[in-house]
């Protein structure tokens, strides 16, 4: 099972050359991963706002196509690896086109939990909520 995070490309994400942007993938994974604690785990943005801090600490994407303006494109995220702090998420980029759709790039993202304290910043568990919602996801 995957969850999945739909977004109609504009110019504003394109380069000179018309095609999108390499970064912005990795800008949309970041959304994806939003969207997805809005919808599963809304309690974890409300700790968000207090202690807890969720570090990017690796971030990848692989480009085997390129997507231009008003292409669709359709992030399929799983979880591939859930740890004590560490959640790896797994990112499929699919352009959508008429009753077809096409591979366009495959992204990885790691993020650790943390609690902000006085003087520093510390491993924390993964919220219990957050947890739980990813476990469907998780890619076999």
């Amino acid at each position: 099972m995957y969850y999945e995070w739909r977004h109609t490309i504009t110019f504003e994400e394109t380069n000179l050359v018309g095609n999108v942007y390499y970064a912005n993938h990795i800008r949309w994974q970041g959304c994806c991963r939003e969207m997805f604690l809005k919808e599963h785990a809304p309690d974890v943005i409300e700790q968000l706002s207090q202690d807890l801090v969720m570090v990017t600490t690796r971030v990848s994407c692989e480009y085997f196509n390129e997507l231009f303006a008003f292409d669709e494109v359709i992030l399929r995220m799983q979880a591939g690896q859930i740890t004590a702090s560490r959640i790896v998420m797994l990112f499929d980029y699919w352009r959508k086109a008429a009753s077809e759709e096409e591979l366009i790039a495959h992204g990885e993202q790691q993020v650790a939990c943390m609690l902000k304290g006085h003087w520093a910043v510390v491993p924390a568990p993964i919220p219990t909520s957050l947890r739980e919602a990813l476990l469907p996801y998780l890619s076999t």
